[in-house]
This record gives structure tokens, C-alpha cells and sequence, in this order.
């Protein structure tokens, strides 16, 4: 087992994972603490340190709310320990590897956490990456800022800093995804070989990294999960990048909030008091398409085919983040529907069908993640790109009081394989599916295709890429894993249609 490696900075030590066959290294640093000077910055160098450094624990994770507080699912599911150290100084990222030498060439995972650019961590019990790691590839998790500390941005920031104005979360993440490729073979890893992937924000992360030559050539296969957002009936399909200008008067806003005359005063200040005010200040810092690092919407850019040409692997839960038209009565659905789709309004009230309203006046329920996919997705082979894609559905029979569906992340706990950690009373045939889907997600990591045999030999249910032909994705359900023998549904290829027309 490699219990000791040696980094560009000095030598680390792991600790024996529950199964000793995997070592875990935790809270290797892979960049300087972003502290004083340093605060919203790009991430520099680490420094060398000598003799041996223990990597046991997991580091602070990054300033945030405490987690733990409330009785939301989120606190009850993962974020349970407000205990857990937070700092500033927080740009460790995480090994799991079971190699017994440095010569292996084991295929790397490199993990981006989400939590909307807010929140989130590295040592959410969840991300455990030793099931992962018997599977023979190398789990590294990455640790960024995340909200004011990560994403802030001020004129005097695009005055003193333009070659790193803005992103500056996002430039950590491509700081610990070039420590892996320069480190990565220490640890029995292969730096040629490296799959990037990340969950809601994580995904998103992921959609950025895809889409900015910044770091291209750096990875050759990319996970989305639940990280795509396309909402097929608003004007602005994607909410969630900003131009450097308004995030410019966010900023401008938020020093006013605080009393920073400048940006000096605003880092000096300490950072627990900066979090407090930026959870008073109510305003949101996200991604920013400053032309530096993010050069648009990741969305429009992977549909103009701006992107890495390497297989995708991206789906959604059946239950989250749908989108609809909302309108009071008939008459107003008509006027909306319209404006949204002039000429073609007889044809969507038809695909509506008979009850054109729900009782809260919704109409056209879509998932605004199966859209986005499958828009990248049929945008891919239109393009002839000479890579695959790969579509999935979520839909399980989760267990609890709180009887809680298929939310927003509970995939989590079966692609890591972690459910045994879950306070949630699942069954066998819970860790039947988590097995398998954590055996699709390996395969494609080290070949860029999911399909292969179960632990027993048997093949798994055929997972087929997506075609214009075949527009389906795999379900991974309680009941059964097997390909939808259903095509995309009426409404969603009218909007999908709709979608194609812009992006010919």
C-alpha cells in the first residue's frame, strides 16, 4: 500500500481506510491559504514544508453558514456537525487510492462538492471515496471558497487583478485539478487519465471547467449530475452566471452594506464578521463571466459547441427542479403561450392535453435539468462530435419519515456507494442499485464508457449512448435498471425543437 508519497512540496502520510487495502490522505494542501493579501485572489503556490506531513483529517472546509442548525433535509441528511472546523484557510483537497506503487496508472476522479456556490464541503460523509477506490480508481476531492470568498467581485478587483478579477472558487478548483495532474502519480495515478465531476453546483463547476480554455486538456471525461439548468420557458434560460458589470455593483453594493471604504479595509476585516454581513447583505455571488476565466454561459457555450471534446456522463433525479408556465386563468395561459411560442400556440395547447391547468395554475411541467441535458446532448451528435454521451434518470424508492422522493442529491449516497452511512433505513435492494451504479460510474472514469460486468460476472443492463435515434437514458430505480423504452415525451421534443432552432 502507498502509505507515504512525495508532492512537488514535501512528503505526505495517509491513514489505513476502513478497508486497509485504501489509503486515505486527508487536507494536502495544494495552494497557499488564502488569508489577508490573499483574500480574493487567485490561489498561489503552496509553500514546502519538511520531513513528513500527516494528512489524517479532513482540513477546515470553507467560511459558510454552520452547519447543522436547522432541521431542513440537508442538515438531516449530511450537513450534521456544527463541530466541524471552518477557516479561511481551506484549499486542502483529499486521496483515496489503492495502489501499491506509484507506477499503476490507476484512471483519477477529481470530485467538485456542490451547494449552489454558497456551501458545501469535502468531508461530507457522503463523499467517501473508499468504495470507489476498491474499484481501482483514485478518488481526489477538492476543496474551494465558496460565496463572498469565492465569488466576489468590485471594480478595484478588475482595476488591480485583471488577469484573476472574479471566479476565484473556480480558479481554486483548476488549481487542485493542475496539482492533481503534476502530483497525481505519487499516488499510483495516471495524470493522462482524469475524469472531473461534480454534483448541482459541483455540476455546474464542471459545466464551466467543459467550457473555458483554461482548462482544457486537463481532464478527458466530465460527470455532470443535476448541474445543467435550461428553463424552456424564460427569456434568461440559465440564472445562474453574471456579467462582471453587475456582479461589479453586487460588489460596489456589498462594501457600502459593510462599511469597506476600499478593498484594502474590506480585507482586513475578519472573515466570520465579512460572512455574518453577507448573510445580512441578502445578495447572491455566484459564477462570473469576467473573459478571463469564464467566457459566457456554460450552457450557450457547450451548445455552440465551445467545449473539451471528451464523453459526458449528465442526468437529473425525477423529481427536481421543474419548470412551468403559471397563469391565473385560461385567457392568461393563452397570451403567455403566445408570446412564448408565436404561430405554434394551437399545437402546444394540443400538447397540453385536455386539463391545460393544474390546481395551482401551472401548465407544461418540465424538468428544467432533463431539458438541459437533453439539449446538450442532441446538440453533441448534431454537431458529429466523435464522442459519446451519456444520459440517466434517477427515480428510487427512497425510505424515511420524512418521506422525501427523489430530491435534489439523495443520488449521492448511491454513487459513492455510501448509504451505509445514512440515517435513512434502505434495503437490499437500495445497495443493489448503489453497487451498480457506482460500478457504471467507475467503468466510464477509466474508459469513458459505463458498460461492463456486475461484482458477480454477469453483464450489467446495457447503458447506451445518446443518439438522435435513440434520445433515452438509463433509469437506475429500485425496481429495475434498464434503458426507457419510452421516447422523449411530445411536449419535451417540441420544446427541444424549439431549443435546436437556436443553436443550428
Amino acid at each position: 500500500m502507498i502509505r507515504i508519497a512525495e508532492t512537488e512540496n514535501g512528503l505526505v502520510r495517509g491513514i489505513e481506510a476502513a478497508d486497509p487495502r485504501i489509503t486515505a490522505f486527508k487536507g494536502i494542501p495544494f495552494a497557499a491559504p488564502p488569508v489577508g493579501e490573499n483574500r480574493w485572489r487567485e490561489p498561489k503556490p503552496c509553500e514546502n514544508w519538511e520531513g513528513v506531513r500527516d494528512c489524517f483529517r479532513f482540513a477546515p472546509i470553507s467560511m459558510q453558514g454552520v452547519p447543522g442548525l436547522s432541521d431542513n433535509i440537508y442538515d438531516r441528511e449530511w450537513h450534521v456537525d456544527p463541530e466541524i472546523a471552518m477557516s479561511e484557510d481551506c484549499l486542502y483537497l483529499n486521496i483515496w487510492t489503492g495502489a501499491k506503487k506509484a507506477d499503476e496508472k490507476l484512471p483519477v476522479l477529481v470530485w467538485y462538492f456542490g451547494g449552489g456556490l454558497q456551501c458545501g464541503y469535502t468531508a461530507e460523509m457522503e463523499f467517501d471515496g473508499e468504495r470507489l477506490a476498491r474499484r481501482g480508481v483514485i478518488v481526489v476531492s477538492v476543496n474551494y471558497r465558496v460565496n463572498l470568498f469565492g465569488f466576489l467581485s468590485h471594480p478595484e478587483l478588475t482595476a488591480t487583478q485583471p488577469e484573476a478579477p472574479a471566479n476565484f472558487g473556480h480558479l481554486d478548483q483548476l488549481a487542485g485539478l493542475k496539482w492533481v495532474v503534476r502530483n497525481i502519480e505519487a499516488f499510483g495515478g495516471d495524470s493522462q487519465n482524469i475524469t472531473i465531476a461534480g454534483q448541482s453546483a459541483g455540476g455546474g463547476s464542471v459545466m464551466t471547467h467543459l467550457t473555458t480554455p483554461k482548462s482544457e486538456g486537463l481532464f478527458q471525461k466530465a460527470i455532470v449530475l443535476s448541474g445543467v439548468f435550461c428553463r424552456p420557458y424564460d427569456k434568461n434560460p440559465d440564472p445562474f452566471s453574471h456579467t462582471l458589470a453587475d456582479a461589479e455593483k453586487t460588489g460596489e453594493k456589498f462594501f457600502e452594506f459593510i462599511g469597506a471604504k476600499d478593498l484594502a479595509q474590506a480585507r482586513a476585516l475578519d472573515g466570520k464578521l465579512l460572512h455574518e454581513k453577507y448573510e445580512q447583505f441578502g445578495g447572491f455571488m455566484g459564477t462570473v463571466i469576467d473573459d478571463v476565466f469564464c467566457f459566457g454561459n456554460s450552457f450557450q457555450r457547450f451548445m455552440e459547441n465551445k467545449r473539451a471534446m471528451v464523453p459526458v456522463m449528465a442526468g437529473n433525479t425525477s423529481e427536481e427542479f421543474f419548470d412551468f408556465i403559471h397563469s391565473d386563468s385560461d385567457e392568461e395561459l393563452m397570451e403567455r403561450i403566445k408570446t412564448l411560442f408565436p404561430g405554434q400556440e394551437e399545437e402546444f395547447i394540443r400538447l397540453l392535453g385536455d386539463k391545460k391547468r393544474d390546481e395551482e395554475g401551472n401548465a407544461g411541467s418540465v424538468s428544467s435539468i432533463e431539458f438541459a441535458v437533453r439539449g446538450l446532448f442532441h446538440k453533441n451528435v448534431l454537431s458529429g462530435n466523435p464522442v459519446n454521451c451519456y444520459y440517466y434518470t434517477f427515480d428510487a424508492d427512497i425510505p424515511g419519515w420524512d418521506h422525501p422522493g427523489n430530491f435534489h442529491s439523495v443520488d449521492l449516497w448511491f454513487f459513492f456507494e455510501t448509504l451505509a452511512k445514512c440515517w435513512r433505513p434502505f434495503k437490499g435492494k437500495h445497495y443493489d442499485l448503489a453497487r451498480c451504479m457506482a460500478n457504471y460510474w467507475t467503468n466510464f472514469i477509466k474508459t469513458g464508457d459505463p458498460n461492463g460486468d456486475d461484482a458477480d460476472g454477469t453483464p450489467m443492463p446495457v447503458w447506451q449512448p445518446f443518439t438522435n435515434e435513440n434520445p433515452n437514458g438509463i433509469l437506475l430505480s429500485t425496481e429495475k435498471i434498464a434503458m426507457n423504452q419510452q421516447n422523449e415525451q411530445e411536449l419535451m421534443k417540441f420544446l427541444l425543437d424549439r431549443l435546436k432552432e437556436k443553436f443550428v
